[in-house]
């Protein structure tokens, strides 16, 4: 057949899935010519990108036939080291009884030596539920070192969050304000958007150290100094303050600016709410009988009393003595000196740019306000006969997230744009379902050794939203109980783990060696882990014997579960090869992270086009068998049989307790299919999925869709459907009593557990009840005139974290990459346009190639994410560009600082993560580096990498030809185990 022609009997198909070149989750189109992809667009009818595809999207056809393709379970090969890459193939049905023998072991005897971590998978709801009914309380996914701080720091305020959770209202505002937001973020919804708004006149302004991407088609750009965002907030808020332009209605209802805290330094309840003991509590968790000062009878009431009318500012007294100050007069004493000329000198921003943008904001939201004429009832029984809104619209994402003062930044901006009115208004940030969820949400993560028993799920999953000490995972000596230390005094509010710090604690046995380490789809070897060659190392390590021979590996088992040849995968013991999205189905679940629409919940699914290479396996249908086969309560019958056939019949039956009606997917449940959200289990339900371009939408009524955090009917029907546990308002925290709860227990003023005494000053200083601005940690390490530039990566339109340095198509495009440095900076250090050059940090040095860029402030130096690659990873040439001449920042990152923090007692042990000191957030744009010419005859880039083989089974090496693939000529076929040798 030649190219071009088609013959009278081929097969033609179209078949709809769902994208996952990204984390977006586009509804796409699958265009097969006699069962092979042919093209991909975007699908019309789906709701999230309605039709628009990216250049990922478009090129998935690359991943299906990539090269780089494990379709083998594989082992290593006795006596080989690890990094070596040499393994043998080994059947599905060994595989499964290795894993079964050495995790039932460690079930049965101690659970917490089984580690789950997984990378940017979407299926969190799955491998959470596989941590908790194996009983081992370390798990956790990507957020500890991509955007936990945004998640905690918006949530633990507003009850929600931007991305999944939330997002700008771009089709009502007029103006809209990014900050430090790469392209990637919700792409091309958000492009769609932002390309609406910019027609109907918005005004759009960008911060951010770099100018790409959305930036570039900013009005304004206002260019930052990374890490400084958090000194920007808090002098907007100064001046919104300051000139009353803030919304005092929508504060004083909806938010605790009226609660009244006591401010009594000798008491033990310093900094926390007072109570009106003579009211109802109704719930211990979320009490609703705290207190305002009512401006009518001038005394004090408890809140939302009728006709009741807080003040906002003052000092006062209650009967019995107690001095009080409300929220928002603690809040204003806290921003007195974050001045726009204060804020100057820290950020790089003009004090009149700063002034200029905070009257800006306060300006458009007081005078040109939305109203719109739905009734709806507030959590108190007020009735309103309109929804308003206040139209200046944010978008914030890792720029903000990825420092170690980062929480405090995002505390910063929650309240800033509470102040504008803006929370679930139109033309403002919208919540989508299932949030918002409780401040802070009710799952709480374990609480104790005791917790964690063998042979037993834990009661609660290993995740969770501490809201005070006694929610902390801690010994009865105060010593962490993760292998990442997440929820221990040195990360309390770490919501989503760390990650990063899983492979140097185990590799330490700090706070306990672990036996099995399971990785899925996180490239742990290479570009996410700081230090990144220290990690390798210390995956290799072993335990030193007296007599001379090999030691056990410091981490005796490794399983990578991927789809393709990473980095990691060298490192593993154990290999299960994974499907791609176009092979498997999936669940983008209202249990996880659903792709919801302001107007209501929408979750979506996976469906196969095609059938599994080689022998690649889902790994949720390899959880679903261990599951099965270790015999966890949710997956077996009573009389010990497995309860589900495999992931799909898991998918329609699986309720999160029994008969609750609540599962993994909320369309056409019921019996027969007719109801919506919650229902029984319906036989049918992925054939309706599938009938309707795979994704189901739930448009609740006008009167439920904003206001979500004080709606009384939304929340009513939240509770009735599953979305929420408890109907109490969702009240936004300006000053947030969580925080001061712990900075008490450093202070010694609670009778409750208290943090180390090594820990206390730390607590104590950044547990701010406030936001407050502080220096990265990093810089204290670093001397600024040795190391004067900040540096920091962006991940490209183009490309997803190191998903896609395989593909052929998105490789002409980012095949290589360079640091991008300002050309007055670059001149005056001698630096030539495209020359090679040296840059170090005091963690490490690269050698790469230079790019002048006027879109980048003259203290910042950037480069895209993951690019840069060992050589021969990926299945790639070990000459290829990627490895010759691009390169990783991570190499100049560390992951722990030497010594304490300030003001802290020693340790003992020298060190502290170089992570966020409430989250345990990876600070990666903390790094302070220095940039000077390379030698002469620099040909590429440094460190290089001895090259890594081919695996058995994977698929024949990216030919020339592929460059111009043609569907139909030349579809690769996995390597025979005889072909290999």
């Amino acid at each position: 057949m030649e190219h071009g022609h088609r013959t009278r009997d081929e097969k033609l198909e179209v078949k709809t899935t769902t994208c996952y070149m990204c984390a977006c989750r586009c509804g796409i189109r699958v265009h097969l010519r006699d069962g092979e992809v042919r093209y991909i667009d975007g699908n019309p009818e789906h709701p999230l990108n309605q039709g628009v595809i990216c250049a990922k999207g478009a090129s998935g056809i690359m991943k299906q036939y990539s090269p780089a393709r494990l379709t083998l379970p594989l082992r290593r090969v006795p006596d080989a080291e690890r990094g070596e890459a040499k393994f043998e193939p080994i059947s599905w049905d060994d595989a499964f009884k290795l894993l079964e023998d050495r995790l039932g072991h460690l079930r049965a005897t101690d659970p917490k030596k089984f580690a789950l971590f997984t990378g940017r998978d979407q299926m969190q709801a799955l491998t959470g539920l596989f941590a908790k009914q194996f009983g081992t309380p370390n798990y956790a996914a990507h957020g500890g070192f991509c955007s936990s701080n945004m998640a905690a720091g918006m949530i633990y305020t507003v009850g929600g969050s931007f991305w999944e959770f939330g997002g700008p209202d771009l089709d009502q505002a007029r103006l809209f304000v990014m900050i430090g937001t790469a392209e990637d973020h919700h792409s091309n919804p958000l492009k769609i958007a932002i390309s609406k708004f910019k027609r109907a006149g918005g005004r759009f302004i960008s911060i951010n150290p770099v100018r790409t991407g959305y930036s570039a088609i900013a009005d304004e750009w206002i260019p930052i100094r990374p890490g400084t965002d958090g000194a920007l907030f808090m002098a907007i808020i100064h001046v919104l303050m300051a000139q009353g332009l803030y919304d005092r209605s929508f504060i004083a209802r909806y938010s605790n600016a009226g609660e009244l805290v006591n401010v009594d330094p000798e008491s033990d309840r310093f900094g926390l709410f007072v109570h009106d003991e003579n009211s109802p509590v109704v719930n211990p968790l979320y009490p609703q009988n705290k207190m305002w000062w009512d401006r009518h009878s001038n005394g004090p009431v408890k809140t939302h009393t009728a006709g009741a009318d807080p003040i906002l500012r003052g000092s006062y007294t209650l009967p019995d003595g107690t001095p009080v100050k409300p929220s928002l007069q603690l809040l204003e004493e806290q921003v007195e000196h974050c001045t726009p000329e204060w804020a100057a000198e820290i950020t790089g921003i003009s004090a009149d740019t700063i002034r200029r943008l905070a009257i800006e904001m306060g300006v458009t939201a007081r005078d040109h306000k939305i109203e719109m004429p739905i009734p709806w009832t507030d959590a108190w029984g007020v009735e309103h006969q309109t929804v308003t809104g206040n139209p200046v619209a944010f978008h914030a994402m890792r720029g903000l997230a990825a420092h170690s003062n980062g929480f405090q930044t995002i505390r910063a901006l929650a309240i800033m744009m509470s102040l504008l009115g803006t929370i679930d208004r139109p033309g403002g940030f919208r919540h989508k379902a299932p949030f918002p969820r409780a401040v802070p949400p009710s799952a709480k993560p374990p609480n104790g050794p005791e917790a964690v028993q063998p042979n037993t799920p834990l009661a609660t999953g290993p995740l969770g939203w501490p809201a005070a000490p006694e929610d902390l995972f801690v010994g009865h000596d105060g010593e962490p109980l993760r292998i990442d230390k997440a929820f221990s005094w040195e990360y309390p509010l770490a919501v989503h783990g760390l990650m990063h710090s899983v492979i140097t604690n185990a590799w330490r046995g700090d706070p306990y060696p672990i036996d099995t380490l399971l990785i899925f789809m996180a490239n742990m070897a290479w570009n996410s882990s700081m230090n990144t060659m220290e990690v390798r190392k210390m995956l290799n390590d072993r335990h030193p014997t007296t007599d001379g021979s090999r030691g056990e590996y410091k981490i005796p088992f490794i399983v990578v579960c991927d789809a393709f040849q990473s980095e990691m995968t060298a490192y593993a013991d154990l290999i299960l090869p994974d499907t791609t999205y176009l092979e498997r189905h999936d669940a983008m679940s209202m249990l996880d992270r659903p792709i919801s629409e302001f107007d209501g919940p929408v979750d979506s699914m996976r469906i196969p086009v095609l059938p599994p290479t080689g022998e690649c396996k889902p790994f949720q249908e390899v959880l679903i068998e261990l599951a099965s086969r270790l015999k966890f309560p949710a997956f077996t019958n009573a009389d010990g049989s497995r309860k589900f056939k495999g992931y799909t019949d898991f998918l329609v039956n699986f309720e999160t307790t029994p008969n609750s009606g609540t599962g993994f997917l909320i369309g056409w449940r019921g019996e027969n299919g007719d109801q919506a959200v919650k229902g029984a289990p319906n036989p049918k339900q992925i054939e309706q999925y599938q009938k309707n371009n795979c994704f189901y939408h739930h448009v609740m009524p006008e009167n439920m869709q904003f206001m979500r955090n004080c709606n009384g009917p939304y929340l009513d029907w939240a509770v009735e459907n599953g979305l929420r546990k408890f109907k109490e308002p969702i009240v936004i925290q300006l000053y947030s009593d969580v925080m001061q709860k712990f900075r008490l227990a450093a202070q010694g003023k609670t009778t409750g557990r208290k943090p180390p005494d090594h820990l206390r000053a730390r607590i104590e200083r950044y547990f701010d009840p406030l936001p407050v601005w502080y220096a990265p940690l990093e810089q204290a390490h670093t001397d600024r005139e040795k190391f004067p530039l900040a540096a920091i990566t962006q991940r490209p339109m183009a490309m997803y974290h190191s998903w896609d340095s395989q593909n052929s198509w998105l490789r002409q495009i980012h095949g290589e990459n360079y640091l991008f440095v300002n050309p007055l900076m670059a001149k005056a250090q001698g630096i030539a346009d495209g020359g090679w050059i040296y840059v170090e940090s005091p963690w490490g040095k690269v050698r790469c190639m230079a790019r002048y860029s006027e879109a980048v402030e003259p203290g910042t130096v950037w480069t895209w994410n993951a690019i840069g690659k060992a050589s021969g990873a990926w299945n790639l040439s070990p000459d290829a560009n990627e490895s010759r001449r691009g390169f990783l920042l991570n190499h100049l990152i560390t992951d722990e600082l030497p010594g304490e923090l300030p003001g802290e007692l020693p340790s003992g042990n020298g060190r502290t993560s170089n992570s966020d000191p409430i989250t345990g957030q990876a600070g990666w744009y903390d790094v302070r580096v220095r940039v000077y010419p390379a030698e002469a005859d620099a040909q590429t880039s440094l460190p290089q990498i001895a090259a890594m083989p081919s695996l058995p089974g994977s698929m024949n090496r990216v030919k020339r030809a592929w460059l111009t693939y043609f569907a139909g000529s030349s579809t690769p076929k996995p390597r025979s185990t005889e072909e290999q040798s």
